[in-house]
């Protein structure tokens, strides 16, 4: 049978895990699950709620059995509380833990208060202001009911020296974030020797809690009432009715403070002053911060016997989407160097894959490597300065130098090879600039391939060694396809197409006059005969060369690439050593931090589920 001590106690451990996670609203350490409430929202807790000098922090310390707690005058407590109480083992010291200090243990009550200050003046300064940021304490001693109580600034109606006009406001809206959560149970501080119609806290609570069915009443200071006058009304719920019963406390007087009076003693006084009353005699039994606590752990058994199926609904739903989330960060790197090596090559056949896709058409980029070939290299052939180089007047100073001294007998022969290989130099530029073109766009490939493999974005020192080796194979295709295109064009110039030149001689016989003598070869016409031979020849060439360089930038540049881009890479990554191979999956700290919180929260919500339905299956 699961006991009542048992589920809260399942509540607290799952409370103080999502404590020490950070699990307890605001950034859950990643986007899965970032629609639902946290896990610690969805438990419940305590909040308490009362105007300044109410007498909330004598609640809290009756409760917990310990004087720990800043006091003085005016606004105490600077920023929200949250106490975990942990009940332990009859005769185990007792001790509290902060959550920025986890692995110090406070046995010494008074330093815990010290300790409380602090780390308030650390947010606050040592001034008058409030702060939403939260102290997390968790006390483990025999004398506490399991519980989490959060101790709020003490509402208040006048802003005082020292602190801002906006002040009245930013408490309330403090402590609104808290109460208004419909987990949150709300305790509602107000002292007797005030009238209850003027209460901050039962106003307040009426506002998020119209029902009652949240709000648990309790009025402090009944020994301070004036003489003939008693709570009754307030206590038996007919001055302001509740779902739930109110509770009168007796704090200890100023004076038992001074005088270092313990807790176990003022409540015994408590016990005795309720007892002996004749106006609170017969309301004895249900009075006191003993049974107070008590009857907050019988209504947290109660509400979280109903929240359990919720509470399990959404830790089934989280451990789904933080698992999708974990298989998108990847899973953490092994240590040995065979399986670093392994993941290494693993992750650069995945580049390797979306490298391809680019080029051959599954992604965006291989289809500008056809618009080189398709648009680039024919305009810029057509735009090759062929009329400059074949004008009337380069022709003829082009052909008279080559004649020397001694004119040319029959054709121009030496005019016309230096024409031609003249023109032919002219088809090197196209040449290389389709092979810088197609270089280009296979690194702007490179750039975004590696952009796109989800699995390499975990390693950014891999990715810069990736893309350095990647670079490096480029340039060298580029190379060796710069050197054979500008082969292709050398070639041209070598050995002259013969053909094409024997049937000038015939097309001048067939329609030419034999009798023209050698006088008519220097004149203009003649000229510009040998012009129009040398374009027509020029623009075969180019016609060749269209389609051969296309092939030669292909064969050497991207078939290259596709082939054995990371070939050199793999080599040397071989030779690596364990710690070298370590350092190229280095992993972006962000993202490594990311996972490790998303994994400790996986293991918080698991464990919780376990322990859930360990509790659920003992009920």
């Amino acid at each position: 049978m699961a006991t009542m001590e048992s589920l809260i106690s399942l509540v607290n451990r799952i409370q103080r895990a999502c404590t020490i996670l950070g699990d307890y609203g605001g950034d859950s350490g990643g986007a899965a699950a970032a629609s639902l409430p946290t896990l610690w929202e969805s438990l419940p807790s305590v909040a308490v709620v009362g105007g300044q000098s109410s007498g909330k922090s004598s609640v809290l310390e009756s409760i917990v059995g310990r004087d720990f707690l800043p006091r003085g005058s005016g606004i105490v407590t600077r920023r929200p509380l949250v106490l975990q109480l942990h009940k332990t083992e009859p005769g185990i010291t007792e001790y509290a833990e902060f959550l920025h200090k986890q692995r110090e243990r406070f046995t010494d009550f008074a330093m815990v208060r010290k300790e409380i200050q602090d780390e308030t003046d650390k947010i606050t300064g040592k001034s008058k202001q409030i702060s939403p940021v939260p102290i997390h304490l968790s006390i483990y001693s025999p004398n506490v009911v399991n519980l989490t109580l959060i101790d709020l600034p003490g509402l208040t109606k006048v802003a005082v020296e020292g602190q801002p006009e906006s002040i009245v406001k930013d408490i309330e809206n403090m402590v609104r974030l808290y109460v208004e959560k419909p987990n949150c149970i709300i305790l509602a501080i107000t002292p007797a020797n005030q009238d209850i119609a003027t209460s901050d806290a039962i106003k307040l609570a009426r506002e998020v809690d119209p029902a009652g069915e949240r709000t648990f009443g309790v009025l402090t200071k009944l020994d301070l009432m004036d003489k003939g006058t008693n709570a009754q009304d307030v206590l038996e719920g007919r001055a302001y009715p509740l779902q739930h019963p109110w509770v009168g406390i007796v704090n200890r007087s100023q004076a038992d403070i001074n005088k270092n009076v313990d807790m176990i003693a003022a409540r015994r006084r408590e016990r005795e002053f309720f007892s002996t009353s004749p106006d609170y005699g017969h309301l004895a039994g249900r009075m006191g911060s003993e049974y107070l606590a008590k009857l907050l752990s019988k209504h947290l058994e109660s509400v979280i016997k109903t929240r359990i199926p919720g509470i399990t609904s959404l830790i089934n739903r989280s451990i789904d989407d933080l698992e999708s989330e974990l298989d998108h960060l990847g899973r953490p790197v092994a240590i040995d160097a065979g399986a670093q090596l392994y993941t290494i090559l693993e992750l650069c056949r995945a580049f390797d894959r979306v490298f391809k896709e680019h080029l051959d058409g599954g992604r965006p980029g291989g289809d500008r490597i056809y618009g080189v070939f398709d648009y680039q290299l024919p305009t810029a052939l057509r735009k090759l300065p062929f009329d400059r180089h074949l004008s009337l007047q380069n022709v003829r100073k082009v052909v008279s130098e080559a004649d020397g001294y001694q004119p040319h007998l029959i054709a121009p022969e030496q005019g016309y090879r230096r024409l031609i290989d003249g023109a032919l130099n002219y088809f090197r530029g196209p040449a290389e600039a389709s092979v810088d073109a197609v270089h280009f766009i296979l690194k702007e490939i490179v750039r975004r391939s590696i952009g796109e493999t989800q699995e390499l974005k975990r390693f950014p020192t891999l990715q810069a060694e990736i893309a350095s080796a990647a670079y490096d194979a480029l340039e060298r295709f580029r190379e060796d396809s710069k050197k054979t295109t500008l082969r292709l064009v050398e070639m041209e110039s070598s050995y002259l197409t013969v053909d094409f030149f024997r049937k000038l001689p015939l097309e001048a016989e067939k329609g030419g006059d034999p009798t023209v003598s050698n006088v008519d070869r220097y004149a203009e016409g003649h000229f510009r005969r040998i012009g129009s031979n040398v374009s027509s020849y020029a623009g075969m060439v180019s016609q060749t060369l269209r389609n051969s360089i296309p092939k030669a930038v292909v064969h050497c540049q991207v078939k290259e690439a596709k082939r054995s881009l990371l070939d050199h890479f793999y080599t040397q990554v071989g030779k690596k050593e364990g710690k070298q191979l370590a350092a190229l999956l280095d992993e972006d700290p962000a993202l490594m931090e990311r996972r490790q919180k998303c994994a400790r929260r996986l293991e918080l919500y698991k464990n919780a589920r376990d322990e859930i339905d360990s509790v659920s299956w003992a009920a």
